[in-house]
């Protein structure tokens, strides 16, 4: 489980990823000074706010997540409908292509 604070700041900053930009659990983790809780990150996303656009985060690979509401198919097709290129066989993404750092970060 994770502390009520650590939960809230992760949604924040979901909160402000823009259209057609991607974030990593790890990288997330690290902007709160938690650089080993991203699976924590992954625990909020998952039991989180379902209205937050939790299809804008994916692992440091930039690969889909398989615990997405109906699976990395859905992800990808959520991802893509924003613009971002996913490779179909490997369901990955060039994150650093479209990752995205808050502007006080």
């Amino acid at each position: 489980m994770t502390e009520p604070n650590f939960r809230g700041q992760v949604e924040e900053i979901v909160q402000q990823i823009p259209r057609g930009h991607l974030m990593a659990y790890g990288q997330i983790a690290t902007l709160l000074g938690a650089p080993r809780k991203a699976q924590a990150v992954g625990f909020v996303a998952h039991y989180g706010d379902p209205d937050l656009p939790w299809h804008r985060v994916v692992n440091r690979h930039g690969r889909m997540a398989p615990g997405y509401p109906g699976g990395m198919p859905a992800h990808r097709t959520a991802v893509e409908s924003e613009g971002v290129a996913v490779d179909p066989e490997e369901f990955t993404c060039d994150l650093e292509r479209y990752r995205w750092w808050p502007p006080d970060a």
